[in-house]
């Protein structure tokens, strides 16, 4: 999938077999634009092919924006997965390797925005495809995280999570909107602090 790439800039997505096709240019124009801003006409002109060919493999947008999300989750499933099997049986290093990694994307998420906060601000209807995804996913990830601090013997695993959370969020949004110097850097010490 792209990333951020500046307008004006040839599009790879010519290479790609149709649907990977479709899902790339979503991206792109969900990302840089917003799920409701963007029409299929656009996301059809930018994947060099028509909208009836994206209404082959997706039955709406909103089902489009989903599957982009569904798509987006899973990297970060992969990140849990990643710092589970190097870390294996240190759930603190685990927790430590998830700050890095959300630390490492700042950069990214400065430019772009987070697409699920992004999302959630852009879908209120809670039973949008494309919202039930994002909320499906923070759920799971609070989840894991949830157990991660049970496995690391935090007084409370709970507020643990909750505060890991805030933390992790917040330097999204903070990145995001320019309020906060060396976000990565107050990320990770944050999240010590909760680890003790």
């Amino acid at each position: 999938m792209t990333t951020g790439r500046p307008a004006g800039r040839p599009s790879r997505v010519a290479k790609l077999p149709p649907r990977e096709r479709v899902l790339d240019a979503a991206e792109e124009l969900f990302q840089n634009e917003g799920i409701q801003r963007v029409g299929v006409q656009a996301i059809a002109d930018r994947a060099g092919t028509t909208k009836m060919a994206i209404y082959r493999h997706f039955a709406t947008k909103d089902e489009l924006a989903a599957e982009w999300l569904r798509i987006v989750a899973a990297d970060y499933r992969a990140a849990f997965d990643r710092v589970e099997a190097e870390h294996p049986g240190s759930p603190r290093q685990q927790i430590l390797g998830l700050a890095r990694f959300i630390a490492e994307g700042l950069p990214e998420i400065s430019y772009r925005g987070c697409p699920f906060i992004n999302s959630l601000a852009e879908l209120p209807d809670r039973a949008h495809p494309a919202r039930q995804v994002v909320e499906r996913h923070k759920a799971e990830q609070a989840r894991r995280l949830g157990a991660m601090c049970a496995a690391a013997g935090l007084p409370d695993p709970e507020q643990a999570t909750a505060e890991i959370t805030f933390v992790l969020e917040g330097a999204l949004v903070s990145m995001q909107n320019g309020s906060v110097d060396r976000v990565a850097e107050r990320v990770l010490r944050s999240v010590e602090r909760i680890l003790g």
